[in-house]
Order: C-alpha cells, then sequence, then structure tokens
C-alpha cells in the first residue's frame, strides 16, 4: 500500500512536478469520477460513471453494459487496494492522484484497469458498429458523459490525427494512451475530456 511521503517516486502537491500535465490530466478525471461532489471517489462514484457510460446510445446492449460495469468494478478494486491509504473506503484528491501514478497506469495493470474500460466503451459509443466515431457520435459521448460540449470539436480535430472525419478505435486507444502516460503538454490525447487549463 502507498503511504503519502514514503514513495518519493511520486510526485506530491508540494512538488516541482505537482503541476506536470500528468498530474493536471488525473486531477480532472478526479473531478470527473466524483459524482457525488464530496471530495472524494468511491465505489458508488464509479458505478454512477458506469451508469452514465451505459446511457449512451448503444449502452442498453445487456452484454456491453455487463462488460463495462466489469471492467469499472475492476478498476475500483485496484483504486481501492493500492491507493486507499487511510482504509477508510474512499480515495481523497491526492490518495487518487498517487495510485494513479504508482499502480494503475503502471505497464502490469494499464491494460486491465484502463484498456478494458476503454474497448468496452468504444463498444457501446460506435453506434454505427463501422469501429469508429463520428463526429455526431462524439459529441453526443461527451453531452451524455457530462463533458463541456464547448470543447467537442476541438477534441474531436486533434484525436483524428489522419483527417478522415472519424476517431478510429486505434486512434481512440491512442488517445487513452496518452492522456493516462504522457506528460507532453503538447498531446493530442490530452484533449480526451477537454482542455488541461
Amino acid at each position: 500500500m502507498l503511504i503519502r511521503g514514503r514513495d518519493d517516486s511520486v510526485p506530491g502537491k508540494d512538488s516541482p512536478m505537482a503541476d506536470s500535465a500528468k498530474n493536471r490530466k488525473f486531477t480532472i478525471l478526479f473531478d470527473w469520477f466524483d459524482q457525488g461532489r464530496d471530495g472524494y471517489v468511491s465505489e458508488d462514484d464509479l458505478q454512477q460513471m458506469a451508469t452514465l457510460f451505459i446511457a449512451l446510445p448503444g449502452g442498453e446492449a445487456p452484454q456491453k453494459a455487463q462488460a463495462l460495469r466489469g471492467a469499472f468494478d475492476k478498476w475500483w478494486g485496484l483504486l481501492l487496494a493500492a491507493g486507499d491509504a487511510d482504509g477508510d473506503g474512499r480515495l481523497e484528491r491526492d490518495e487518487f492522484i498517487q495510485v494513479m501514478h504508482s499502480s494503475v497506469t503502471a505497464p502490469e495493470n494499464f491494460e486491465g484497469a484502463v484498456l478494458t474500460i476503454a474497448d468496452a466503451f468504444m463498444g457501446i459509443v460506435d453506434t454505427t458498429g463501422d469501429g469508429s466515431l463520428s463526429f455526431d457520435e462524439y459529441v453526443q459521448m461527451y453531452k451524455g458523459l457530462g463533458i463541456d460540449p464547448a470543447h467537442s470539436s476541438d477534441a474531436f480535430r486533434r484525436l483524428d490525427r489522419d483527417g478522415d472525419n472519424a476517431i478510429s478505435y486505434d486512434e481512440f486507444r491512442t488517445a487513452i494512451v496518452e492522456f493516462y502516460l504522457s506528460d507532453d503538454e503538447n498531446a493530442p490525447g490530452n484533449w480526451l475530456l477537454g482542455p488541461l487549463d
């Protein structure tokens, strides 16, 4: 278990790395996951996130809903086991950011914790079944997930790397990898949930 202040490889809020691109992205992610708006991420918050995803057009198929809920359950298990330093069954912002650095994005966990959700999610939002997201599907996704749609055009343009007016499965996966793993301020995947500022 990671205890704050005992792992120098994880930048704390007083570290020069505290304002890194990754930390800002994990802060955005925390705020998004904190569905109860109580300053913590809990199992209930992640279940509410899964419900948001499943409520999108395409999420009504039982097998898709089950895959997504299972992926969120797996992620919560990892967050709780590796990040709940004080044992209260929920994660405050610092705990969440630290466990994102130390465990969720670790090579042995990233595929199962993050990319499993990305794959299940793509199966839902690709309503035409053509293996890509159109601009309309992308905007609908933003609205359904409570992300400000004002940024959807910019985000879509950046994530559509080949400029074919669609975000392919590979482009979506690349964006997920960049959002979680890259500290490059200019990585297109940083726009997955809108701008960093």
